[in-house]
């Protein structure tokens, strides 16, 4: 895949350390103190903005390179589960991106002190069942189903406050989720395949609905229309299939499957990666810090 090359996986093996790798306590406080800094060789800035009915809170943080501004725009990593994406980041990752292809850095997370917002992002990572009216979520218990108005939301009004604040190169749009995040980037390639042109699916809830998540359209070299784009679906090597019920022999297959799948349609790429030996929870820093090492490369 072109965008996510051997030398990205070789110079994450040499760089990520093992404590980035730790699981963090979902409860626990977002790390706000890397980007409060002035010194830095990205400078941070947010915004707020809410849902149309006024019920989940967001707030995306920025990451704009102090270098000169591509001819073409930024490159950019929109990264779900902003609050937690951003404790992945560290001083030294963001010296190597800065010397590379210095992407925007767009994280998208909610208004809340914790670095996981939980009833916020089951409602707008999960998409609508069919029929359903009201839909609780099978893991959590919150209300379900918001996928696409949340994409509509991120379509129409984020992506245009962050253009606004730095111009966008169209052809290189990066969307990262993790778990429920990676569910909703599977199913923005499957229904919105033009909204972004890398896909980067970590952990994604290949269970969620029974199985029944993620089907892939007849229709979707079609939707692309002539465009191409690529898919990264990520695991780690330790994750069960899904959070409950009894353990699986082959717990990647369902992801063997979708990538081989997503392979035959024309204009599409995939590409599975498993991390060796890591969980669920270790797999969400390992997994961004791969992505965002394939912008470390001149």
């Amino acid at each position: 895949m072109k965008a996510f090359t051997f030398c990205a996986a070789l110079a994450w093996l040499l760089s990520a350390a093992l404590p980035a790798l730790a699981r963090p306590e979902p409860d626990a406080a977002m790390d706000l103190s890397l980007i409060q800094r002035e010194d830095l060789p990205y400078r941070f800035s947010s915004q707020l903005l809410d849902s149309a009915d006024g019920q989940r809170h967001y707030q995306i943080w920025i990451g704009t390179p102090r270098t000169a501004v591509p001819a073409k725009g930024y490159p950019a990593v929109w990264m779900l589960d902003g609050n937690a994406a951003l404790g992945v980041l560290d001083e030294a990752l963001l010296q190597k991106l800065a010397n590379g292809k210095a992407p925007l850095l767009v994280a998208v997370g909610y208004q809340t002190p914790l670095r996981i917002e939980r009833a916020g992002r089951t409602l707008d990572y999960t998409p609508q069942r069919a029929g359903s009216v009201a839909q609780p979520d099978p893991f959590t218990g919150f209300p379900s189903g918001g996928a696409d108005v949340f994409l509509d939301l991120l379509q129409t009004q984020i992506k245009p406050r962050v253009a606004a604040q730095a111009p966008l190169d169209p052809d290189q749009q990066t969307l990262w989720g993790h778990s429920y995040g990676g569910l909703l980037v599977l199913h923005t390639l499957l229904t919105r395949p033009t909204s972004f042109s890398h896909y980067a699916a970590a952990s994604p809830s290949l269970w969620w609905d029974d199985g029944k998540a993620v089907p892939v359209p007849n229709n979707l070299a079609r939707r692309l229309g002539g465009d191409s784009a690529d898919l990264l679906l990520l695991r780690g090597g330790e994750e069960p299939f899904a959070p409950r019920g009894p353990a699986q022999e082959h717990p990647e297959r369902a992801a063997q499957q979708l990538v081989a799948e997503l392979k035959q349609v024309p204009g599409l790429s995939a590409e599975l990666h498993i991390f060796a030996g890591l969980s669920h929870g270790q797999t969400l820093p390992a997994s961004l810090r791969y992505v965002l090492e394939s912008f470390t490369q001149p």
